[in-house]
């Protein structure tokens, strides 16, 4: 069956996981995650992507990020095959594909569930037993948020920003945010959604989105599939990305 094209929206948030081919490692030691940041940084100047929230775990990483076209995600990840894995490689002795696959990338709505795709995103390490806190890894955006460190890979989003009217107050909103678990139901739904390919959306956008797209974005009804319905020209305003 063949699959379908990625559905990525310009200006969006999206959410974006990379593994290891066959679940490998593909950072080994601080070296490399600091090489993978600065090469995601130059990437992200290269070709118009603002990363919001990410996680760098030592088989895959997660990234909270909005492009600016819709080619943007595809072309971060050719840069990041562009340099990082021959970096990888030739510092490992090792040839070939360091990737699984392509990447999972699905569209997030900002008001409703931005907050929740980069909490499920810092809490990672937790999640995996790795650490205590989200505070306690290194790499990921969660001491940026919450004013212990700044960090140049990020661009704070305009949700983010709602949470005070100064740092101090964003940076204790947040912490706050984060400092609570999230419940299985939570994770699940983030889970499901970035496995299937599914927007993290509320009905109305996912309405839109599926004429975007032209076909279902989520859990279809057994028997016949129904028509979807062209999109209007004058709706369409900037939602212009499957690729």
């Amino acid at each position: 069956m063949a699959r379908h094209p990625r559905l990525v929206i310009p200006q969006q948030p999206h959410h974006l996981i990379q593994r290891g081919n066959n679940r490998q490692a593909i950072f080994i030691d601080e070296a490399d995650y600091a090489f993978f940041l600065r090469c995601l940084r130059e990437g992200c100047r290269e070709v118009k992507v603002a990363i919001h929230a990410y996680v760098l775990m030592p088989n895959h990483l997660h990234l909270l990020a909005s492009p600016a076209e819709a080619t943007g995600l595809s072309r971060l990840m050719q840069w990041i095959g562009r340099f990082y894995v021959p970096y990888f490689n030739r510092k490992y002795d090792r040839v070939g594909t360091l990737f699984q696959g392509r990447f999972k990338a699905i569209v997030v709505q900002s008001e409703r569930y931005f907050l929740t795709c980069s909490r499920y995103i810092e809490q990672n390490p937790v999640r995996a037993g790795m650490v205590v806190h989200p505070a306690n890894f290194t790499w990921s955006s969660y001491a940026h948020h919450v004013g212990l460190r700044i960090d140049p890979l990020l661009t704070d989003h305009a949700i983010y920003w709602a949470l005070g009217n100064t740092p101090f107050q964003r940076e204790a909103a947040y912490r706050e945010l984060v400092d609570e678990i999230m419940s299985g139901t939570e994770v699940e739904l983030v889970t499901i959604a970035t496995q299937k390919g599914w927007p993290l959306v509320a009905q109305p956008f996912k309405t839109t989105l599926e004429k975007v797209a032209k076909r279902p974005l989520g859990p279809v009804k057994r028997g016949r599939p129904r028509k979807m319905p062209e999109l209007a020209e004058a709706t369409s305003n900037n939602l212009t990305g499957v690729t």
